[in-house]
């Protein structure tokens, strides 16, 4: 199985919108594995239903299934979505998140609610390319262009908000993204099967937690199993900005700068998903929210692949088998990512949590939150514009050309940015060496390769596992863990007793964490 992952990750077993690996796809299915779930899509000609591989139904005949690499390749091809497993509901592929090239990128993009945005004609725009390459390209590899696949993600948008709230069927419609409630009532019955107002009976209160704040709903945002919250809730715990981020209640809970107006998300894992409660101005930015938040907690990684690699490896096997399942904790925006990866540099991460703190309280936009005690959005490449930080000249200067370049937009580190285009001008910024650079494309480009090879925890826990411990050395080391280098890092830093890799995280009394303990200096950065 782990040979069709990585068959399938080639994309090399595609044909349109069917896949051709028809034995290894039937064998997942037949297996019921969920792991494979998001990989590929299972369609049933003499139902006319299409299932994700884990469904209970009884596997379906030879000459009655074929396979495809996308839900929304599936609804084009006119099969609806099976109410029992949920297939549109299914963990996103992997590959997106960690795959470089041009259609990757466009999938995040869509995922990141542009085409809603700004249509087809903006994806294509903030690609590169004209439409019709695009609409080509996608169809080649994913089985639909980037209108059918944004209709798949409104269906799902409608139908967490037709199952999870009051709002009236015309309100659902716009905010899901479509155009008109006759297209949006077209494409539930199509896709479901059902009228909107039967898929609201039928879910009466037990699909998911209603909330009864304006604005909010409670979601559940399925992964790939296992997860080990430790590293990943822990180690965004332990950077919280204030202001911008706290763990409250068992909950990280963070502020996101979306496209109406500011929202407040709180994340809480659970053993089967993870508890997403979003606090919107605007419920249009619904989607761009959930995509937000499956990116920052690595959602659609595939633990099985990555573990299996590492737990072979003398020195990574035995922590593997302690806790698997990490991730890697990301980002929801790679502009605040990349400021905070200077504001780090060679200092501890408390006192970068202090000056993220300083300049959130300057510049940042102010934003209510009745539930718990978020203060600002962080503050926009725009807001950053000659901010005045009690820092070392080299590193303000470092940060100012940071953000000329994002200002100027000739750096761009959104979803859809070209990652080597990206890291060579982040290479070229005065005071941007190896460890900012790779920490940046670790966590905000979502590289799943990135090794910060100069990180001194890296580097602490290396030594102590008896592995190379000179980043020259270690880097040659690494080589066996291509192409989940960036997860072996997440390995390596549970290896060293950090608060980084505790979760729950003690709170006061009041429900509020605890001030975070210093943690080691990262590597020193060349000017």
């Amino acid at each position: 199985m782990s040979q069709f992952r990585q068959t399938f990750a080639r994309g090399s077993v595609r044909l349109g919108s069917v896949i051709e690996d028809f034995e290894r796809c039937y064998q997942a299915a037949k297996s019921r594995d969920p792991r494979f779930d998001g990989w590929f899509f299972t369609a049933v000609t003499s139902t006319g239903i299409y299932c994700r591989p884990s469904c209970p139904a009884m596997t379906p005949k030879r000459e009655n299934v074929s396979f495809h690499p996308s839900a929304a390749a599936a609804q084009q091809a006119g099969f609806r979505a099976c109410k029992r497993c949920r297939p549109d509901a299914a963990p996103g592929s992997p590959e997106w998140d960690g795959r470089a090239d041009v259609v990757a990128r466009a999938m995040r993009l869509i995922a990141d609610g542009v085409v809603d945005r700004s249509g087809v004609p903006g994806l294509a725009a903030r690609l590169g390319y004209s439409v019709r390459q695009l609409q080509r390209m996608l169809v080649a590899e994913v089985g639909a262009g980037p209108i059918a696949i944004a209709r798949a993600q409104r269906a799902q948008t409608a139908r967490v908000l037709i199952e999870t709230t009051t709002l009236s069927m015309a309100e659902i419609a716009f905010a899901s993204g479509f155009s008109s409630v006759r297209q949006f009532n077209d494409t539930i019955r199509m896709v479901f099967a059902a009228a909107p107002t039967g898929l609201r009976r039928r879910a009466g209160d037990s699909s998911s937690a209603r909330d009864g704040a304006p604005g909010a709903l409670v979601l559940r945002l399925p992964f790939r199993r296992p997860l080990c919250p430790d590293n990943l809730f822990g180690h965004l715990a332990a950077t919280a900005v204030p202001g911008v981020e706290e763990v409250r209640g068992g909950a990280y809970r963070r502020t996101l700068r979306l496209t109406h107006g500011p929202g407040i998300v709180e994340l809480t894992p659970t053993p089967e998903h993870v508890v997403c409660r979003v606090m919107l101005s605007d419920l249009r930015d619904l989607t761009t929210a959930i995509a937000r938040c499956r990116w920052l907690l690595d959602l659609d990684a595939d633990p099985a692949a990555v573990d299996e690699l590492f737990r072979s490896d003398p020195g990574l096997g035995p922590i593997v088998a302690k806790a698997e399942g990490r991730r890697v904790p990301r980002c929801v925006d790679g502009a605040e990512l990349a400021v905070r990866a200077v504001l780090g540099q060679q200092v501890s991460t408390a006192a970068a949590r202090t000056y993220a703190g300083r300049i959130v309280a300057r510049r940042g936009e102010p934003v209510s939150d009745p539930h718990g005690g978020l203060t600002h959005l962080f503050p926009t490449p725009e807001a950053l514009e000659g901010v005045d930080v009690a820092m070392p000249a080299t590193r303000k200067a470092s940060l100012a050309a940071l953000v000329g370049a994002l200002r100027s937009q000739r750096l761009s580190l959104d979803p859809g940015c070209d990652r080597a285009e990206a890291l060579s001008i982040l290479s070229g910024l005065p005071g941007f060496g190896p460890w900012t650079t790779q920490v940046i494309a670790m966590r905000a480009l979502g590289d799943p390769d990135a090794f910060p090879a100069a990180d001194l925890g890296v580097r602490r826990a290396a030594e102590a596992l008896g592995l190379p411990s000179t980043p020259a050395a270690l880097t040659d080391r690494a080589e066996r863990w291509r192409p989940w280098r960036a997860y072996a890092v997440q390995y390596l830093w549970s290896a060293v007793d950090h608060p980084i890799n505790h979760w729950p995280v003690p709170s006061s009394g009041n429900g509020v964490v605890n001030p975070v303990p210093r943690l080691s200096t990262p590597a020193k950065e060349a000017a």
